[in-house]
């Protein structure tokens, strides 16, 4: 079998997969509260590897293995950021979130955020919200379609915008038939799938340069940044540089995607266990792919090194494996970097659907949810097709922006009470506004002013709002 016989026919049996398991999870869906939180029924494993693998996929597998091909050693503080954020999810936010939505019936991120409906000031937080997530989450679905699209165009001679369509038009089915239960579902085999990517590959990487001895070498015969853990850049840079990358983990706690698989766990005993999956699961997921990329550096570089760095996984899978097994193992990971977009989807669609509804009415019909599902993925999909951005810095951009704003904000609900709207409302607006121009300024994007600074300052309004409903109690 050639290697792209093996990779299509991977494809196919993924794909049909997919749909099937769309087809089953359409039966357990009977309302919006099925549709967007499984009916709180979700078991450990299920939501450890589904948060876990949503909250990572096309930027772990492509921009973490190419972070490591061009910055060297410095990249293990994304290690050590990504692994603080699984574990600030875990053990913070986890056990509160999943017993403050299941008394209060919170479907969504944003119905925890704006309190219950008919609140004074519920509706601007809403709206806020909503525009927030859509913004961020229409930019993080396009990277993991853009990023899939590379890879198709690399391995299949087909344009990116036709690979694009393909593979979105899968995603959008499974999703639009079982909603949270498909997306978790798939979501769980990705998970597995990126596991075992991220054994195989560094481990076939290590053989392939001798061992750990053998990286090191390499690594400085291909420069001395390469194994500076500062990146070659002097201390105050140096110092400015690792913080930046420790405020990704800043991240987790304002991703509606990940806080909703934290709110569906369905008992203390299911967060328990998941938690320790999840954080399994990380340490072997980022290590690998930072193993690989630093392999792929040592290894490419014989051959005059790569033009796009983000190509790294792909050119050393192609180099490591025969044919038949490269085109397997691209295939199944590159189904599972489009299955990603399937979590963010939902939850733009919820924020749509559900949390801009004035009614106070129960569960909705999924006629509505299903047919944003579809609109908001042809705006993805033309996204992806015209703007030009590299994966690791569009997704940060857009996981910067959310942590931001909601991240600091859902903290201080869970450990030190509610703020008053107005101030809810100008924590959340002043943290993605100051990671959105944090991002844009020419040189600021991408470190402490991006991804930490706006965090703390949301962090200090929202805990000045809760200390003027204290005091106003209090008179």
């Amino acid at each position: 079998m050639s290697r792209a016989s093996a990779i299509l026919w991977t494809l196919i049996a993924y794909k049909v997969v997919m749909v099937l398991v769309g087809l089953w999870a359409q039966r357990r869906s009977r309302d919006s509260v099925d549709y967007f939180v499984g009916g709180r029924g979700l078991g450990p494993a299920v939501a450890a590897l589904s948060a876990s693998a949503s909250s990572s996929s096309v930027w772990t597998l492509v921009g973490v293995s190419g972070f490591a091909y061009a910055h060297g050693v410095s990249a293990v503080w994304v290690f050590c950021g990504c692994m603080g954020g699984f574990a600030l999810n875990w053990w913070g936010v986890a056990p509160r979130v999943r017993r403050l939505a299941a008394q209060s019936g919170a479907v969504t991120l944003t119905d925890i955020l704006a309190g219950p409906r008919g609140k004074p000031g519920r509706r601007a937080l809403v709206i806020a919200a909503t525009s927030i997530v859509l913004m961020s989450l229409m930019t993080y679905v396009a990277a993991q379609f853009s990023g899939a699209g590379k890879a198709f165009a690399s391995t299949f001679d087909i344009s990116e915008l036709g690979a694009l369509c393909i593979g979105a038009g899968v995603v959008v089915l499974y999703t639009m038939l079982g909603g949270f239960w498909a997306v978790s579902v798939t979501d769980t085999v990705q998970g597995l799938l990126m596991t075992l990517a991220a054994l195989a590959l560094p481990i076939a990487g290590l053989a392939a340069v001798g061992g750990l001895d053998g990286l090191w070498e390499g690594l400085v015969r291909a420069g001395p940044r390469h194994v500076d853990f500062f990146d070659g850049l002097a201390p105050a840079a140096g110092l400015g540089f690792i913080v930046g990358l420790f405020g990704i983990g800043l991240g987790y706690p304002g991703q509606p995607h990940v806080v909703n698989r934290l709110m569906a766990l369905r008992s203390e005993a299911a967060l328990r266990r998941g938690r320790q999956i999840a954080m399994l699961w990380g340490t072997v997921v980022y290590a690998g792919m930072i193993l690989a990329g630093l392999c792929a550096r040592v290894l490419l570089e014989q051959d005059g090194g790569l033009g796009d760095h983000e190509n790294a996984f792909f050119a050393l899978t192609h180099s490591l494996f025969s044919p038949v097994v490269a085109g397997v193992m691209v295939a199944a990971v590159l189904s599972a970097i489009m299955s990603t977009a399937d979590s963010q989807l939902l939850v733009a669609a919820a924020s749509v659907s559900h949390d801009l509804r004035r009614s106070e009415q129960g569960p909705t019909r999924l006629l509505g949810p299903r047919m944003t599902v579809l609109l908001l993925s042809a705006v993805a999909v033309a996204v992806a097709a015209t703007v030009d951005a590299s994966i690791f810095s569009s997704v940060l951009f857009a996981w910067s922006a959310m942590g931001a704003a909601f991240g600091p904000l859902l903290l201080v609900i869970l450990w030190r009470g509610r703020p008053s709207p107005p101030w809810a409302l100008a924590a959340m607006l002043a943290g993605f506004s100051l990671a959105v121009l944090a991002h844009l300024w020419p040189g600021m994007g991408g470190g402490v002013l991006e991804r930490v600074v706006p965090f703390f300052v949301a962090g200090a309004l929202a805990w000045r709002g809760v200390a003027r409903v204290d005091a106003t109690r209090a008179a």
